[in-house]
């Protein structure tokens, strides 16, 4: 229990420090949920498990992989190469690797239980071409060393950042406001029963580390005023189902304005959307995964190895930008855009292309094409960033 909350509440600690009440708040938390985990948490809700998630998921018609031409054209993967799928997801772009590059190997690595059992039936149909990998980012050093993967022995490496449509699709998963479904957003699915979910997020923290938290994953200008909504209403009953959060979230703005916001193809995007992926940040420690992720790639690919790395909001795309240009992460909390002095700084082993690690293969961010957009419409925010290992 103890080492499963050290990673969310270093996660934490990447909120801006001088939300000390925060801070205090998360430490709260923890202790609560360990000393009573079963008996004080407000959990997720009930969770219907009469069907196998992984033979639901394996019924329904696969997602359709993001950027998937520009994947293949930048990663430029030969024959009997070794590529890491960081995310396999639904397995859309793994499938396009096998069936278009031979021999190739592919190892698949997914935190979610669901995809591997979807990546294991893959390996069936791919004798000695497929490896299912279960475990996070910052897990995946030790996963590869039991396989025997050495260092700077990849030849390309693919990290598609963020939730799944499998997760998205699932109601039981909790990621979706659209569907009704408990309060979870863990990634991780039962690995971690203990592992606080987003039900415990929003019914234990107070006041002000539940907007610190909207502010610095959601980037929500209105965090006061919807965690202030939502500890009025938890006072009378525990918030333990998606769409309840969503109306709580709804209710504390006029009606006219519930749907003013729009996507990126002008369409009415609601106003809890920000809220939900602040808590699915939060409590998949979703930064600090990624973070790990790419000083993965780093390591594991060979000069002159590939990376591509697909991101879906400013966040991580962030991250990645400055990642593969050298910057210093140690303090994620730098990138942070209202932090001005950020842009100022230098990064560490600066070439003039590039630093020593990474040539980038493209200087600008490549997104979408309007026909992909309306194709796959949830591929409308992602973007793509694809470097060479020096």
């Amino acid at each position: 229990m103890i080492m499963i909350f050290h990673t969310t509440v270093r996660s934490y600690s990447m909120i801006q420090k001088p939300h000390l009440a925060a801070w205090r708040a998360w430490r709260r938390l923890k202790l609560r949920l360990h000393s009573s985990f079963v008996g004080a948490s407000s959990g997720p809700g009930p969770v219907d498990r009469s069907e196998d998630p992984s033979a639901a998921s394996a019924e329904k018609s696969p997602h359709t992989p993001v950027m998937l031409k520009e994947v293949l054209q930048y990663l430029d993967i030969q024959p009997a190469q070794v590529v890491l799928d960081m995310t396999f997801g639904g397995g859309g772009h793994t499938k396009a690797i096998l069936s278009t590059v031979p021999e190739v190997t592919v190892l698949a690595l997914d935190r979610d239980p669901t995809a591997i059992s979807l990546a294991q039936q893959l390996a069936k149909e791919h004798i000695g071409r497929v490896k299912p990998i279960l475990g996070r980012f910052s897990e995946l050093e030790d996963l590869l060393s039991n396989l025997n993967v050495k260092p700077g022995s990849i030849d390309a490496a693919l990290l598609d950042a963020g939730c799944s449509s499998m997760q998205m699709d699932e109601a039981e998963r909790g990621f979706s406001l659209s569907k009704d479904g408990p309060l979870d957003m863990r990634m991780d699915g039962d690995r971690y029963p203990d592992m606080p979910c987003a039900a415990d997020v929003v019914n234990t923290l107070d006041q002000q580390a539940l907007a610190s938290i909207l502010t610095a994953y959601g980037e929500e200008r209105h965090a006061r005023k919807i965690a202030s909504a939502i500890v009025e209403t938890r006072r009378i009953s525990p918030i333990t189902r998606t769409q309840q959060l969503a109306s709580v979230v709804a209710g504390s703005f006029p009606a006219a304005v519930i749907y003013a916001r729009k996507d990126r193809l002008n369409r009415p995007a609601h106003v809890a959307t920000k809220t939900f992926q602040a808590l699915r940040i939060f409590v998949n420690d979703e930064l600090n995964e990624l973070h790990a992720g790419l000083r993965v790639a780093r390591t594991f690919l060979k000069p002159g190895g590939r990376l591509c790395v697909i991101t879906f909001h400013s966040l991580e795309d962030r991250l990645v930008k400055r990642f593969l240009r050298g910057d210093d992460l140690s303090n994620l909390d730098h990138f942070n855009p209202r932090k001005k002095s950020a842009r100022n700084e230098k990064p560490v082993h600066e070439k003039r292309d590039g630093n020593m690690y990474w040539l980038p293969l493209r200087r600008k961010v490549i997104t979408p094409e309007k026909d992909d957009v309306r194709e796959n419409p949830r591929g409308r925010s992602s973007k793509l960033r694809a470097a060479l290992r020096r």
